[in-house]
């Protein structure tokens, strides 16, 4: 039995993969999430071998919460599933951990081989993955210098651009008010940012959010 979580935060998406996964009976659809934190729950929970992430996850987005399965429940393996065609979230994903990339719009066409290989714990690009896979690394030119920020930084920052207050991001955190402060104020001097407006814009340049 393969067992899958699905996060998307629009349920007719949730609904396409389920008809689509449905035609295996031998895979199982054990939890769906709407955004990041009820994902991570639901994944660490129920220790699915697949996790099919949405890059533009709310409160967590895919790439943060790829990091935080991989970290903490290795065996699942990420499919990183997204509308964008972008050469910087496949860089992401992989840096993250994910071993398959797969555009919505491809999903029909290939979510199935794509689940089969994650399963045996084999990577999965399509023809358009592969190619952006290659252009990264036989170009690291294109790739930006960005400063180095923990998975942790990397998510308050995301919380900032998105509107959270610090009780917000204490909430959704599980940390105190205190430590949110000094971690948004680590993240922001690693950044060399000083507003909050600053931090929108870097947050949107790195597809941390959507603008």
């Amino acid at each position: 039995m393969i067992k899958i979580v699905i996060a998307d935060d629009h349920e007719v998406v949730r609904s396409g993969l389920r008809t689509i996964l449905s035609t295996r009976p031998d895979w199982d659809v054990v939890a769906e999430a709407a955004d990041g934190r009820e994902a991570l729950t639901a994944v660490l929970a129920a220790k699915p071998n697949v996790a099919i992430l949405d890059y533009g996850l709310p409160t967590i987005n895919g790439v943060e919460l790829t990091r935080q399965i991989r970290s903490r429940c290795p065996e699942t393996e990420v499919l990183m599933f997204t509308m964008r065609d972008d050469d910087s979230i496949v860089e992401r994903a992989l840096e993250a951990g994910a071993r398959a990339y797969l555009l919505k719009s491809e999903a029909s066409q290939f979510l199935l081989s794509a689940i089969e290989s994650l399963a045996q714990h084999k990577a999965f690009f399509t023809g358009v993955g592969s190619e952006k896979l290659l252009d990264a690394f036989l170009n690291p030119s294109r790739r930006r210098d960005r400063p180095l920020l923990s998975p942790r930084e990397r998510l308050v920052i995301q919380l900032i651009a998105e509107g959270r207050s610090n009780r917000e991001m204490s909430d959704i955190l599980s940390v105190s008010v205190k430590t949110i402060e000094a971690q948004r104020s680590a993240a922001m001097k690693k950044l060399d940012l000083t507003t909050t407006a600053a931090v929108v814009r870097y947050a949107i340049r790195e597809k941390l959010i959507d603008p």
